[in-house]
């Protein structure tokens, strides 16, 4: 086991699988040369050439329907948007024909294509190239989609999405490429919907989608120090949703936080929320609170910037108050 970045975690991912499997190619803006904006494919065309690193115009559009369609025809590309934001460019390919090409051929065709972006505010980048989209296409039957928590999560999961017969989408938090945790040097792959928990409780259940991960763990943390015992759930991805992993973690506590930086309304935050209170509504003392984005446009200004994402001091009041008997709101 060695420590390496989250970035480091995908190049290698990515590598291997290509060395793997000649049917994977990657493709998309800089993806070359450059290694992305964020360097995380650097050395990728070194070793595997511009045929199968493939940089692209500035056309969105145009590079992911040439990759689904090399997707139905045998191949298995890797699609680099370069900024979560540009989803909208896309969504006809993505959601009406990569999503929808095994169940409108009756199960004879298949599109085994990742599309890997990002997601995440406070990088100070302004309302176009700050937002957590996930819940957008997570609302599409067809895809699968992935959220990535740490290098170890980066890792694993990338390689079960390349391997993955179905399109998946994965978002990466563009504050985390140099963030490092312990990874294996032998293969591994994470299952999709196999959610992980980081730290057991007895008390409150935080569940936290990416980055939010170590918002709650800051929370929890925070609570130990009181004498509050906060369960920490990771879901790992939120299409498939490991939903028994959750429920199983309410029953336990019967209180629950779930956290999560895309916009709060008709988001992530609110379909587990819904599925917990529907399953598990015997079973709580209180009402599932939820922390998303505020829903506004993300502020270019840094301190109205850090306002709109939810913070550990945030979480931490609020599962202090839900322990504490006081029915409460989130914000």
């Amino acid at each position: 086991m060695r420590e390496i970045t989250l970035s480091q975690a995908v190049n290698e991912a990515i590598a291997e699988e290509m060395r793997r499997d000649e049917t994977v190619f990657l493709i998309g803006e800089d993806v070359a040369e450059a290694g992305t904006p964020f360097k995380v494919l650097s050395g990728l065309v070194e070793e595997f050439g511009t045929d199968r690193v493939i940089d692209t115009p500035i056309a969105e559009p145009g590079f992911m329907g040439m990759a689904v369609g090399a997707a139905m025809t045998g191949a298995r590309p890797i699609v680099d948007l370069m900024f979560g934001d540009f989803l909208y460019l896309v969504m006809d390919q993505l959601c009406n024909q990569a999503a929808k090409t095994h169940y409108m051929s009756g199960g004879k065709l298949k599109v085994p294509l990742v599309l890997r972006t990002n997601l995440g505010a406070t990088r100070r980048s302004a309302a176009q190239h700050s937002q957590s989209l996930q819940a957008l296409v997570a609302h599409i039957p067809g895809l699968k989609v992935a959220m990535p928590s740490s290098a170890y999560e980066a890792k694993g999961l990338m390689k079960a999405a390349i391997r993955d017969d179905n399109p998946v989408v994965i978002f990466e938090d563009k504050l985390m490429y140099q963030d490092k945790a312990p990874v294996p040097e032998e293969e591994y792959l994470i299952p999709l919907g196999q959610a992980k928990i980081l730290r057991e409780g007895r008390d409150v259940t935080l569940i936290g989608t990416s980055s939010m991960r170590q918002v709650c763990e800051g929370a929890a943390e925070r609570l130990a120090g009181e004498g509050i015992e906060a369960e920490v759930i990771d879901p790992r991805s939120i299409v498939p949703l490991d939903e028994g992993a959750l429920l199983a973690s309410a029953l336990k506590t019967s209180r629950v936080i779930v956290v999560d930086e895309g916009h709060q309304s008709f988001g992530v935050t609110a379909e587990i929320a819904a599925r917990i209170n529907e399953k598990a509504f015997y079973h709580l003392d209180a009402p599932v609170l939820r922390f998303g984005a505020m829903d506004v446009p993300v502020p270019f200004s840094p301190v109205l910037e850090d306002l709109t994402v939810p913070t550990v001091d945030a979480v931490a009041d609020a599962a202090r108050k839900l322990v504490a008997g006081e029915l409460i709101h989130a914000a």
